[in-house]
């Protein structure tokens, strides 16, 4: 071989593993480039007094986030990954800005969750500083869609929603026993999901021929209800009303149970424990036969039996924030696959215009009037038998109301 062929070689050689350490380096020239992640922020209260529901609605994200990337992610992105960024808003408003802060910093395209009243309010307020799309999963207290924010998008119904259809099935629940219960005692918690909902119920229920002996208030946290159940016994109303969180409405109703108070029924409105199935399993005495309208999942839709066994093999359990936040994350994704990017601007468009219908709550498809949700709507539970049914509407129903409880 030649001084000059042993020079070609060499430099072939060295041209060649030039290319192929480029190759190695920048693997996207030829192995097509990975689209970037879509940040999306879920933000829960998973510290805290309602760190339960927090648990719930994160589980729900996750799910969610898991099956459409493993679905092929976001098609219109190049199938780009949801990434989620997790903040705990630790039970509280001030906790929750500071998380949204932080999700901004980190480039989120769009921010999920909340739960609680106080914590949406601020939450949402202080992403439309960045023009931050947000979806309340939650959040009945209808103030939050109330200021024109263009970023806020709540897909559940809020507590005028919840009141309205919760005396309306109440009537009509009620007419077709004969009409059994007269007059109602209201027991609220003194925050803003449950002063708002007692307000209304005290304008509402009067029209319809039920007469509002007391309405009661209790702080949250609350140590002991003995007081009231004492005035619930003196005043001996057909019914109760409770509009409270978990904790609350467990000590209620057991003290009810201790103390032998026994309306004709219970008829919780947007209760933290009504529907809740870890109530019904540890004080099933004191659940039995609770009334409550509330969010729950459709449980004509076969897609929720399935994503419940998920979460019962992972030894988690379930309740209406895990297919609420999985549909509220289905929402998102199928905004931003519509948008065809991330931008907060075009997402925001994408979700005012949205007919999205996968979702796993009885509802219609998705329509956005002043960002909320107008095919949105609970639906009324019983706990009969240990188990929480959906007793009205018959649309979504899998059994029927017993009602009154007691004669």
């Amino acid at each position: 071989m030649s001084l000059f062929d042993k020079t070609l070689n060499r430099r072939t050689l060295l041209k060649s593993g030039t290319v192929a350490v480029a190759t190695i380096a920048a693997p996207s020239i030829v192995r097509g480039a990975e689209p970037p992640p879509v940040k999306v922020g879920i933000l829960q209260p998973v510290t805290g007094a309602v760190a339960m529901d927090g648990e719930f609605g994160r589980t729900g994200a996750e799910l969610a986030i898991a099956d459409i990337n493993a679905a092929g992610g976001i098609k219109s992105l190049g199938g780009a990954k949801i990434q989620m960024i997790f903040g705990d808003a630790r039970s509280n408003p001030e906790a929750g800005v500071q998380e949204v802060e932080r999700m901004q910093s980190e480039g989120v395209a769009a921010i999920v969750g909340g739960f609680a009243s106080p914590i949406c309010l601020a939450t949402t307020q202080a992403a439309a500083r960045y023009d931050l799309p947000y979806i309340v999963d939650v959040g009945v207290s209808d103030q939050i869609i109330e200021r024109g924010l263009k970023n806020t998008f709540r897909f559940a119904p809020g507590f005028g929603i919840c009141t309205k259809t919760a005396i309306e099935n109440l009537v009509r629940i009620n007419e077709a026993a004969g009409k059994p219960a007269k007059t109602i005692a209201l027991v609220h918690e003194d925050g803003l999901f449950g002063s708002g909902l007692a307000k209304l119920m005290q304008q509402e229920l009067p029209k319809h021929g039920f007469e509002i002996l007391e309405t009661m208030s209790t702080p949250t946290p609350s140590r002991d209800l003995s007081n009231i159940t004492l005035r619930l016994r003196s005043l001996n109303p057909d019914l109760v009303i409770p509009s409270t969180y978990y904790a609350e409405t467990v000590l209620l109703a057991r003290t009810m149970q201790q103390q032998r108070v026994r309306p004709k029924a219970i008829y919780a409105v947007v209760n933290g424990a009504a529907s809740n199935m870890r109530f019904v399993k540890e004080f099933p005495e004191a659940a039995e036969k609770i009334m409550d309208c509330n969010h729950w999942h459709d449980p004509r839709n076969p897609k929720n039996e399935d994503l419940r066994k998920r979460v019962e093999a992972a030894g988690k359990q379930w309740n209406y924030n895990v297919p609420l936040n999985y549909s509220c994350v289905g929402l998102l994704a199928d905004a931003i696959e519509r948008a065809a990017s991330a931008d907060r601007g075009k997402i925001i468009e994408a979700l005012a215009s949205s007919t999205y219908d996968k979702h796993l709550m009885p509802y219609g498809p998705t329509k956005f009037v002043g960002g909320q949700n107008q095919g949105a709507a609970p639906v009324a539970t019983q706990v009969q038998d240990g188990v929480i049914r959906v007793v009205y509407p018959e649309t979504y129903s899998d059994a029927k109301p017993v009602f009154p409880v007691r004669a």
